[in-house]
């Protein structure tokens, strides 16, 4: 009797320990995740980063070369080993370069199985549409309508587009341009077109954020206070802001739509290293900083960069796919992990009626 209890017992331990086993081989995999250097695009880097905290261990995060397009072969040969290591189920891909898919198509080909995430690359979407698993993007021209109907319940009568004529020329943000104009008419409000110096050409910028020293206070003298404020240029953003506070008009939202793009500039804000992903703090201050300057409900941002949001969304959405909580990226699973992340509402759109595993985005704002 008793040895038939220990042959039991030692049946039963073995076949403990063997299921123990299966189970941990079976949890056990890791994520890649690409991105650019911290140098070459700070938030990529950083949301990456803060992904590797989230899930200690589980993250293999590699940096692609600063400059890409001459180390384009490097790099493809930086995401292939990612694909070599058996441990790895999934690579996220958040560099917004071109040139990235040929290093996709060698992936799926030696592993099909392989759930790859693009947030963004920039390579052809009907060729990406058949190797990526999901690619994902902000909705560039969809802002032409974000933008002016937000500055509208922000209070703004007048919308002025500032902008040049390089970037004018470019297809997108031509299109994005004529969508706020045409949302302007629909709204009722007035749409300015201002062009400034091309900071592309002869003496840089300069000539550009002069004009628009001098030129805001005169278009707010003619409009009033209840005119929001546009630019499609990154080094505009600090005159912008800092105009708003000292003339008090709307700023409904950057080129580049987060918290770091011209507030920590124009408020003189200290962020440290240890802050430097911490946005429900950032927030806070640029909140208090606003109210101070009597500017509460007339400044706005998404709550967080889409480079800092994409590395830890992605990531969340392959590991529901690969433990089994989600089999497909339907967009009401979409909106729900992205609203976990991002602490708002996102919006997801079809990049093309025919791709349904291709995504724009447009983040819900936050009104200082």
């Amino acid at each position: 009797m008793i040895r038939n209890l220990t042959i039991s017992a030692i049946c039963l331990a073995v076949s403990l320990c063997l299921l123990s086993g299966i189970s941990t081989a079976a949890d056990t995999y890791k994520i890649g995740i690409v991105t650019p250097t911290l140098s070459a695009s700070e938030d990529e880097f950083r949301g990456a980063v803060r992904t590797s905290e989230k899930h200690p261990g589980m993250i293999k995060h590699i940096t692609l070369p600063d400059n890409f397009s001459e180390e384009q072969e490097t790099a493809i040969t930086q995401i292939l080993g990612l694909g070599d290591d058996p441990e790895v189920k999934a690579i996220v891909i958040c560099a917004g370069y071109s040139g990235i898919l040929p290093a996709i198509q060698k992936i799926k080909e030696k592993r099909p199985e392989m759930l790859v995430i693009t947030a963004p690359i920039w390579d052809d979407p009907d060729m990406m549409a058949k190797y990526v698993d999901l690619a994902l993007d902000t909705d560039w021209v969809q802002r032409g309508i974000s933008i002016p109907t937000k500055a509208q319940q922000m209070g703004a009568r007048t919308f002025i587009h500032y902008s040049f004529p390089t970037h004018m020329a470019k297809e997108v943000l031509a299109k994005r341009r004529d969508m706020m104009k045409t949302t302007c008419g629909k709204l009722g409000m007035q749409f300015v077109e201002v062009t400034t110096p091309d900071p592309t050409t002869g003496a840089g910028p300069s000539p550009m954020l002069q004009f628009l020293q001098e030129d805001i206070p005169r278009q707010i003298a003619r409009y009033g206070k209840d005119t929001a404020i546009f630019g499609t240029n990154c080094p505009m953003q600090d005159v912008i802001i800092a105009k708003a506070l000292e003339l008090k008009f709307i700023m409904p939202e950057q080129c580049c739509p987060t918290p770091t793009q011209g507030y920590p500039a124009a408020m003189e804000l200290e962020i440290t290293k240890e802050d430097a992903g911490n946005f429900d703090k950032i927030n806070a201050t640029i909140k208090e900083k606003a109210a101070a300057a009597g500017m509460t409900g007339r400044l706005s941002t998404w709550p967080v960069p889409v480079g800092y949001f994409f590395p830890e969304f992605s990531t969340e959405l392959a590991i529901e796919t690969i433990e089994g909580r989600t089999k497909d990226f339907d967009t009401a699973e979409l909106k729900k992990t992205a609203k976990t992340v991002a602490g708002v509402d996102v919006a997801f759109n079809r990049m093309k009626p025919e791709l349904d595993n291709y995504y724009l985005i447009i983040m819900d704002s936050i009104i200082y």
